[in-house]
Order: C-alpha cells, then structure tokens, then sequence
C-alpha cells in the first residue's frame, strides 16, 4: 500500500494493513496517521462523550487524544490491539482532562441537571441507552463505560479513578440499578 494512497474511512482495515499504517505512523508519515484517525476516531469520540456526558467537551478532549497518540505512537510495542492501547489513552485522558476541569461549582453541584438539558433536542439521534448513561452521576457513569463499554476489570478501574475496588463495585451496582429503573420507567 502507497504510504500516501488515501483509503476511505468506510473500509475495514486488516490487522496487517493497521500494521502497516502503524509503522508509518511511528515513522512520521501524516496521511497514514490520517488513516488511522479515520478508522478510530468515532469509537474515541463516544468513549469521550460517554465518560464526559458534555458534546463540546467530548469534541475537544478526542483531538487532544489524537494530539497525543501521534506524538507517543513510538511508544506502542504491538503487545495489545492498537485499539485496546488507543482507547487505553483515551480513558486517561479524559480522567486527566475531569481532574483538570473540576471547579468548585462542580463539586458543589451535580452535572445531571446539565446533563438531562442536553440529552432533550440536541441529541435526539442517541439511543436511549446512552441518553440514561449521561443522567448518571458521574462517578458512576464513568465505572459503568470503563466496566460495561470498554471492558476495563474493577482493579484497573480502581487505580484509574484512585477508588477502592469495592467502591467501584458499588458505582457499577448504582449505575446498573438506576439504568434499569430508567428503562422500565
């Protein structure tokens, strides 16, 4: 494959092809990347938008993601899926970007009441799975897309939001009880 043949977004890629566009990547060649941004940014998008519960928030934090995958792509070795190690990146940074951006309104008050605004006319075309997600409270809803979505065990989940593992037990236990409360609703 020419390192500049632009291949398009809807096409599924073989794990050799990712390979290729990986080592590329890793050799500074910008269309590859390109590529790789296109196969895997709407899964980073809504990684983002479920953890964060905020589009505009979600829109900036996954360009910050592919701002530091291409600047630490060297360091992935191949010893996981791309994806698994992409979406390990994203996770953090978006926990990085909710320490950063915690204010003391936010403290004070609960993002759900934003959260239930937004979920109205603006985003009509979301299931309605993810529009009871993002009415989760917070810590909860980020327990529950790194356990249920994205498939991170309640030890890793514990040191990634610095909770012990039986609190993060319980958020999943929260979380699941109001979603299933909601959805009978």
């Amino acid at each position: 494959m020419d390192s500049h043949q632009v291949i398009e977004a809807s096409k599924r890629f073989t794990q050799d092809e990712e390979a290729k566009l990986i080592t590329l990547s890793k050799g500074g060649d910008q269309q590859a990347f390109y590529q790789l941004y296109e196969m895997h940014h709407k899964k980073v998008y809504g990684l983002c938008w479920r953890m964060l519960a905020d589009k505009d928030s979600a829109e900036d934090v996954c360009q910050e993601v592919f701002v530091q995958v291409w600047q630490k792509i060297g360091n992935f070795q191949g010893n996981s899926k791309f994806s698994t190690w992409l979406h390990s990146v994203a996770s953090n940074i978006v926990l990085s970007h909710l320490r950063k951006h915690k204010n003391w309104l936010q403290r004070v008050f609960s993002i759900e009441d934003q959260v239930v605004e937004e979920v109205g006319e603006e985003m009509a075309e979301i299931s309605e799975l993810d529009k009871h997600i993002m009415r989760l409270p917070e810590r909860a809803r980020l327990v529950f897309v790194l356990f249920a979505v994205e498939g991170y065990r309640h030890e890793e989940i514990g040191k990634m939001l610095n909770m012990a593992v039986g609190s993060s037990k319980a958020q999943y236990h929260r979380a699941k009880t109001l979603l299933k409360e909601w959805l009978e609703e």
